[in-house]
């Protein structure tokens, strides 16, 4: 990147020449310091769901400059990618995953978690210490939690394998506990090192914004690996003669992952706002309600309303968005559109329909087109 700050400094005969010059070489370097932290800051290793690179093929043992490449990594993932290069898929797979769940949970909403970059990925949004931030830091942090257990109990990581998870202890004395269970307790602290690498590299001044944020990303990426961890159970399966289930098998399971996108969205709707205390800490700003446990999602600073552009806040508004004229709630056009008001029009939609059950065993539909209404807004 050149920037055209190139500092010329003038002969030692010049003295108030050099002097000057001197100055403004500091102030070009540091200028040029700052602006290149803040392209490394616009990056984030969420950018692994983009990227076109994570293929298995090119994940070769020693092929430490592609981990140098990957865009977002900072330097302590990026010494995790060296070390487990056969992970990077799957945290992909697992941020990939997360941000699906968040469009998804946001579908009906004014933010709906929107990718704008392959880099950035949500844009300058997640600047803002919001609720919307704290959702995304803990969906996605719980992807990659979900996609390595998974991976591990595939067999498709070298350094991990079936869950050694403990017999729990109300299992009956009859039933088997084995199997090849999800390895939460691996993905779990994998994700843990992986994930909150970025956090853990900084340091800033005790009492700063950039402390506060740097507190609350770390707390809301352990509130979605909790998720995934509450909301994991025991799977069994029936063996013996024509199904008599004289005899159980069980493992651990987790939970298929549109449940953790609903637990952590009522934990989005219940997030306690945050203020830092004189001693630097993080502490609720409103003490009349319980304390938020290490479950909880935090966040410091209020939403922008979503409702117009915005390049400062990152804000892609809600001009054009779908809306449903019929509902009060936040997909309702009232909502949706911020009051600017909606536009009609017809659209031709085609759906399944006339399906019949065939024996044995499918089910077979026709294809039908129709025209509905739809509602845009202006």
């Amino acid at each position: 990147m050149n920037l055209g700050l190139g500092c010329v400094c003038r002969p030692g005969s010049w003295p108030y020449g050099s002097l000057l010059d001197s100055r403004h070489c500091v102030f070009a370097l540091t200028l040029l310091t700052l602006l290149m932290q803040v392209v490394v800051e616009a990056n984030s290793w969420w950018s692994l769901a983009m990227n076109p690179l994570l293929i298995p093929e090119a994940y070769i043992i020693g092929a430490q400059p592609l981990c140098s490449q990957l865009v977002g990594l900072s330097q302590g993932q990026k010494k995790l990618c060296q070390l487990y290069q056969d992970h990077m898929q799957y945290i992909g797979e697992g941020a990939k995953t997360g941000i699906r769940e968040c469009q998804y949970q946001f579908r009906q909403r004014r933010w709906n978690c929107s990718t704008v970059d392959n880099s950035s990925v949500f844009g300058r949004v997640m600047q803002i210490g919001s609720r919307e931030t704290a959702f995304t830091y803990a969906i996605s942090a719980a992807g990659v939690v979900n996609a390595v257990s998974r991976a591990c109990r595939e067999g498709e990581l070298s350094s991990c394998g079936c869950s050694r998870a403990a017999r729990p202890k109300d299992l009956p004395r009859d039933w088997l506990w084995g199997g090849c269970g999800d390895n939460l307790n691996y993905g779990y602290r994998f994700s843990k090192e992986f994930v909150d690498a970025r956090e853990r590299e900084k340091s800033f001044p005790k009492g700063s914004y950039e402390s506060a944020r740097l507190m609350m990303n770390i707390h809301n990426n352990e509130a979605g690996r909790r998720t995934v961890s509450d909301l994991a159970n025991v799977s069994c399966k029936c063996h013996g003669v024509s199904g008599s289930c004289s005899l159980k098998t069980c493992w651990l399971q987790l939970a298929d992952f549109r449940k953790v996108g609903e637990a952590l969205k009522e934990k989005y709707d219940s997030a306690a706002a945050m203020k830092l205390n004189t001693r630097g800490k993080l502490v609720q700003m409103h003490s009349k309600f319980n304390a938020p446990t290490s479950h909880d999602l935090v966040y410091i600073e209020s939403s922008p309303d979503y409702c117009l552009k915005n390049q400062t806040t990152g804000s892609l508004g809600t001009v054009g968005r779908l809306c449903n004229k019929t509902s009060e709630g936040m997909d309702g056009c009232e909502l949706m559109c911020c009051g600017r008001g909606y536009d009609q029009y017809k659209a031709q939609i085609v759906e399944r329909c006339h399906c019949k059950f065939h024996w044995c065993c499918y089910v077979k539909c026709k294809r039908c087109t129709k025209i509905v209404d739809q509602f845009v807004c202006k």
